[in-house]
């Protein structure tokens, strides 16, 4: 649309210059925008994935937001990011929506090399506050009068990091900032514990707030003397709400201008709050209540499946949630069968019960369930408070989000000989939720910590059998790392076992080692080169870290050494292979194959063979590096 005038027949997003244009639109034409946005929302994530039930709950406000801002000048933070799609659709990006989470496409999250009006890149939560923070003061800085503008969620509250940005925030009075609450009652479980019971008290006030914006509309239509008195009630409204309500906010409390609860599906009520806040020039916090799934019944009815999922069919709105097939499952059904025998086993998540195959426990057990919110570095710590009473802690994490609680682990957990036991689901390779969800970390992390033992399974029976070693065999910080999804054996799951097992052939002087599913395709590598006359044996690695000397021993016996690993190069098990094979004065051919830098978003399978993890790439690497006499070529 070039001119600035407003049409009132209806228009499409493929039609407008984005952001821009939403300025020119009347109310009723944002409507009919917000229609569309929710069709293209559930087509598109029904063929990629991604992130729904959220997304289609923010539709209104996010345009609100653009309308009412100027993006990028202003600055729009978006708290974990997974419901930045609508933001996404609005900035431009509305042609490509359909590449959503694929390969060389968009971003399922904030993405600032992927257009200026991702001002900061986002994955986890609860940070939105602080960068919104940060980038005020640069603003004021730089005498600047524009917006920073936080978007979190009322699960993300529950993180420790948002009320350290509040309080710090809340103390400068001349400060651009405005962060809005998307409530929505949920997290990706239902948000649990004391603030969810302290947002349910405010949003218990809108009942009151409603009646006082109509009232206030009334009383401006009465002739003469309306205006006058409508805008007497303004100025009173707050010791009006006081008397009323008997209770400040705990965000007035700590320095805002709270504002709220407004239906966060009408744009007329976000329109009217969001004028209101720019005009206080300092930290203003706007409350605003959402359907989490609006527009879509199956994620209205079932919000928490729809969170994060795979495709799904959008006539039936059958989604490919928590398989039964899947190693989180497993765990999940394997500890609660444990938990029937033993009464001191307890379950924790961060917000995470279904994600992670805890609603099992959580259903047979309550009593010894814990959500704990979106607050990684409280479970680990309450874990450890637990262990020390004598109970025996098992956290379920995801591995990207288990990188937040580094400090606890090593206070909390190890120094005092703690027993708890990490579930790291999503170790490895995730795929499509891209850089910031990848499971790379977990091992370069864990293995700094003294004292600390980690198990790789490579199937769901030696997962089994991991728990059983690290709940009842382990005595300090015990790790079992799996990935996401299915198990893939096409070995026999008869060898099994929970330190280390070689698979040799005839005469072979070329060793392959790996860990965890890598091990699967490492097997079918071995078939491969066997078949052309390349002979290699093959050692799998279950208890990872700490190394047996007696492995030492045996792998420096080979003239060639190939490790293939899914972790981060530095610091990995790979590379303290080497270490030792260094001290001990190996003199052969050693090398490994890891990830490298930042792994981008694509399906599994295609990272894993971007980084020469599957097992065509693994027999090509040892081709090119031995050829088929097995001379190792320099």
């Amino acid at each position: 649309m070039k001119d600035n005038t407003i049409q009132e027949e209806k228009v499409t997003l493929a039609e407008l210059e984005l952001p821009g244009d939403l300025k020119k639109l009347s109310i009723k034409q944002c409507r009919g925008l917000c229609g569309e946005i929710r069709k293209t929302l559930i087509t598109t994530v029904s063929k990629n994935g991604g992130h729904l039930a959220s997304n289609l709950g923010v539709v209104e406000l996010t345009m609100a937001i653009h309308r009412n801002f100027s993006s990028p000048d202003d600055r729009i933070v978006w708290d974990v990011g997974h419901q930045c799609y609508t933001h996404k659709i609005l900035t431009g990006r509305y042609q490509r929506f359909g590449t959503l989470r694929q390969k060389n496409g968009i971003s399922g999250f904030p993405k600032p090399d992927e257009s200026d009006h991702d001002c900061f890149i986002s994955g986890h939560s609860s940070t939105s506050v602080s960068v919104a923070c940060g980038i005020a003061e640069a603003m004021k800085m730089q005498r600047s009068e524009n917006y920073s503008v936080a978007v979190i969620g009322d699960g993300a509250m529950t993180g420790g990091m948002f009320y350290e940005a509040m309080n710090n925030a809340g103390r400068e009075k001349d400060l651009n900032l405005i962060v809005i609450l998307n409530d929505n009652n949920m997290s990706i479980s239902k948000s649990v514990g004391a603030v969810a019971r302290y947002l349910t008290s405010l949003r218990n006030t809108e009942k009151y707030l409603r009646t006082k914006r109509t009232v206030e509309k009334g009383l401006g239509k009465v002739p003469i003397v309306g205006k006058g008195v409508s805008k007497g009630v303004k100025y009173v409204k707050d010791s009006v709400k006081y008397k009323l309500l008997e209770q400040s906010t705990m965000f007035e409390d700590m320095g805002f201008i709270y504002l709220g609860p407004v239906n966060g599906h009408s744009l007329e009520e976000l329109e009217e709050v969001i004028h209101v806040a720019k005009s206080y020039h300092c930290p203003v916090f706007i409350h605003v209540k959402t359907q989490k799934g609006k527009g879509y019944q199956p994620a209205e009815n079932n919000p928490g499946e729809y969170h994060g999922i795979s495709r799904f069919d959008v006539e039936t709105g059958n989604p490919e949630v928590c398989p039964t097939d899947s190693y989180s499952t497993v765990f999940g059904k394997e500890l609660v069968a444990m938990g029937e025998k033993d009464d001191r086993i307890c379950a924790i998540t961060a917000a995470m019960k279904y994600g992670t195959g805890l609603q099992f426990f959580h259903n047979r057990f309550p009593e010894r369930f814990f959500d704990v919110g979106i607050a990684e570095q409280h479970a680990v710590t309450f874990a450890g408070g637990l262990a020390s009473m004598g109970q025996i802690p098992v956290f379920a994490v995801y591995s990207t989000f288990l990188q937040r609680s580094y400090d606890q682990l090593i206070h909390d957990v190890a120094i005092g000989g703690l027993h708890v036991v990490l579930a790291v689901d999503r170790a490895g390779i995730v795929g499509e939720d891209g850089e910031t969800h990848q499971g790379m970390y977990d091992v370069p992390m864990l293995t700094t910590i003294p004292n600390t033992v980690i198990y790789s399974p490579s199937c769901y029976e030696e997962l089994k059998m991991c728990m059983q070693k690290a709940v009842y065999v382990c005595k300090g910080l015990a790790a079992i790392r799996y990935p996401r999804g299915a198990e893939n054996a096409s070995f026999n799951t008869n060898y099994l076992n929970t330190d280390y097992l070689f698979m040799r052939q005839d005469k072979g002087d070329i060793l392959i080692i790996t860990y965890g599913r890598l091990y699967n395709e490492a097997f079918l590598a071995q078939k491969a080169l066997g078949g052309c006359g390349l002979k290699c044996d093959l050692l799998k690695l279950t208890k990872i870290y700490p190394l047996c000397r007696s492995i030492i021993d045996e792998i420096s016996k080979y003239k060639k050494i190939v490790f293939f690993e899914e972790s981060c190069g530095e610091g990995s098990i790979s590379e303290m292979i080497g270490d030792r094979l260094v001290e001990c004065g190996y003199k052969g051919d050693y090398s490994r194959v890891t990830a490298s830098g930042f792994v981008k978003q694509a399906p599994v399978r295609d990272s894993l063979e971007l980084l020469g993890l599957t097992a065509e790439k693994i027999a090509d690497y040892i081709r090119g590096r031995f050829g088929k006499n097995g001379k190792a070529r320099r």
